[in-house]
């Protein structure tokens, strides 16, 4: 008998939260999406460079809460 999509969704979402980003990332890799080179070298190089700035302490990493709470919660005018 095969699971709904919806049934697969409801007992994931029943998984730890580790879990359920290994099997977000276990799902995406199973895609088999074709990247472009010049784009993965691209990305590659941006990573390189905020990781060497966060290395040299040109920049310095923002918590999540503070991120969210800057996004998410509405702002007092």
């Amino acid at each position: 008998m095969a699971a709904t999509t919806q049934e697969l969704y409801e007992r994931a979402m029943s998984l730890n939260d580790e879990d359920r980003a290994e099997l977000v990332g276990l799902l995406l890799e199973s895609l088999e999406i074709v990247a472009d080179d010049d784009v993965e070298a691209a990305w590659l190089k941006e990573i390189e460079r905020r990781v060497s700035e966060l290395d040299s302490g040109a920049v310095k990493s923002v918590p999540w809460t503070e991120v969210r709470s800057r996004v998410f919660e509405p702002r007092a005018r």
